[in-house]
């Protein structure tokens, strides 16, 4: 019974997209590790609680097959805001999500970014450069 679970989220893993611009914040992604994780052993693996992996399976099967947005669809595609999805899709991707943190950051911050050394030793040769220059 194992090996029929195993072979039910392996295909739901394979049918499942990945958002190459969501690059660690990816649901495909993070859907094909924690399956890695809980199948170690492959069709081998003894679940503790079956029930419990069913019901995630049924779970992720109706996310995947949109069950919901069926159920209960919308009478637009757009949100309070007026953006499509594609505009989302541009504005969460991790890219424009750093660019905005870059932009966020403090004129302060991006001095000291620009200047810190990067290897360890570096800053010790800088903090002891500082601290044996006479005061004046």
């Amino acid at each position: 019974m194992a090996a029929l679970r195993y072979r039910r989220f392996l295909k739901l893993c394979e049918e499942w997209p990945v958002d190459e611009t969501k690059r660690g914040r990816d649901l495909g992604a993070y859907l094909r590790q924690r399956v890695a994780q809980a199948f170690r052993e492959g069709e081998n693996t003894q679940i503790a609680e079956p029930e419990a992996c069913d019901q995630m399976y049924e779970s992720l099967a109706r996310l995947h097959s949109n069950y919901y947005k069926h159920k209960y669809p919308r009478p637009r595609d757009t949100s309070f805001s007026g953006l499509s999805v594609e505009e989302y899709k541009l504005i969460l991707s991790t890219d424009t999500l750093d660019e905005i943190q870059e932009m966020n950051k403090s004129m302060w911050k991006k001095l000291q970014e620009k200047f810190a050394p990067t290897r360890p030793e570096e800053k010790h040769k800088m903090w002891a450069r500082a601290l044996s220059r006479p005061r004046t």
